[in-house]
């Protein structure tokens, strides 16, 4: 298993390639496995993906899925399976997905080496 720069974030599978335009942490793996095993029923996997919106152009999306779409790149994590679609796997190819508790708040943050530049609040984001 690689790390990256912070040694407290573990990499499960790295660098995203083409064929894997996603990395999750498995601080992140671990949450979404824990998220999917109150979802009745239980879900096939993650779909992760960019849709168009917020102040600065895109944003990310994540949400349980089924099944693999006909276009969808399926990567398997441990036992969790991650779709991301053709057009959202240009805007994510080198981008890690990590999970954070910290006092403030908690939640899943994405470290995308092709983000120009995100909005104020940090929800959105431009290439």
């Amino acid at each position: 298993m690689a790390t990256t720069a912070n040694p407290a974030v573990e990499v499960v599978n790295a660098p995203a390639t083409p064929s894997m335009p996603v990395v999750l942490t498995a601080a992140a793996i671990a949450k979404v496995k824990e998220i999917m095993a109150t979802q009745e029923p239980v879900p096939a996997g993650l779909r992760i993906g960019v849709a168009g919106g917020g102040c600065s152009g895109f944003q990310y999306s994540m949400s349980f899925e089924n099944a693999a779409g006909m276009m969808d790149k399926v990567t398997h994590f441990d036992d969790l399976k991650v779709f991301v679609d053709a057009t959202s796997a240009m805007y994510l190819n080198g981008c890690t997905v990590d999970y954070v508790e910290t006092l403030e708040a908690a939640g899943f943050k994405f470290d995308n080496p092709q983000v120009k530049s995100t909005c104020g609040c940090g929800s959105s984001f431009s290439v």
